[in-house]
């Protein structure tokens, strides 16, 4: 009997906060950095539409302090997951298993440009000239920013917040099987994320090409999140983003 190409022990593992949250740390290092960069226009300077959003909540709550505030909040709800998951599994991280997520969120990245644009195209009519990618007219540190954002804030929010509150709503508040609870979940957390695209300034024009399109991403991001967890959908949707970026360049 052969050995299996990749040990059980990795795809638990990588679900867990002590991979997924330092997997995901540099997505968060590049997104800070980046935004510290950016040129302030009249309109302020770019961000992710998702970062804005959840800033806004923390600034209704602690006024002008609300950004740090959120900062502060990540950092320390990421750090506290991370040390509580390293008491409860002692040993040393195993480093290579930080490659194995970055090739399998490499592979997933392919896949779900290819399978959703193939889906969405044999389900509706793509308009001519529909372009679903980054904005235009930004320069490519702007569009490198947006892409890695929305790979780490958009999960956060509709994968992390929204559907993970509501799979464990529907398990342990209406008893569904957790299969039916995701499901459920995913469907909620898909539209929310579509519609999302066309709501506030700078957003784009609603069509129902790329609300389909956006819709079936959706649901495959928060199935990759329920099955694979946070820091492997975070990098799939980032690299998704970045290979639009390297295509429309």
């Amino acid at each position: 009997m052969t050995a299996p190409l990749v040990s059980p022990t990795y795809w638990r593992a990588s679900r867990e906060p002590r991979y997924a949250l330092l997997f995901a740390l540099p997505l968060f290092i590049f997104y800070q950095v980046l935004v510290a960069l950016q040129p302030v226009g009249p309109t302020g300077a770019w961000r992710n539409g998702a970062d804005v959003l959840l800033q806004h909540l923390f600034i209704a709550l602690a006024g002008s302090r609300g950004p740090l505030l959120f900062l502060i909040t990540l950092n320390v709800a990421g750090g506290w997951l991370i040390a509580r998951d390293m008491r409860q599994h002692r040993g040393r991280l195993r480093p290579q298993f930080f490659w194995l997520m970055l090739a399998e969120a490499a592979v997933l990245a392919l896949i779900v440009g290819v399978a959703v644009g193939t889906l969405t195209t044999q389900l509706v009519r793509p308009p001519t000239g529909l372009a679903i990618g980054m904005p235009d007219g930004v320069g490519l540190s702007t569009k490198l920013m947006l892409a890695i954002g929305a790979g780490l804030y958009e999960e956060l929010l509709f994968r992390v917040l929204l559907v993970g509150a509501l799979a464990l709503i529907g398990h342990k508040a209406f008893g569904w099987r957790p299969a039916v609870a995701g499901g459920i979940a995913a469907g909620v957390g898909a539209l929310a994320f579509a519609a999302f695209h066309y709501i506030g300034p700078g957003s784009d024009h609603l069509e129902l090409y790329s609300f389909v399109f956006r819709t079936l991403g959706g649901l495959f991001f928060s199935a990759l999140f329920l099955l694979r967890g946070f820091g492997i959908t975070a990098w799939t949707h980032a690299l998704y983003d970045i290979l639009v970026l390297v295509v429309q360049a």
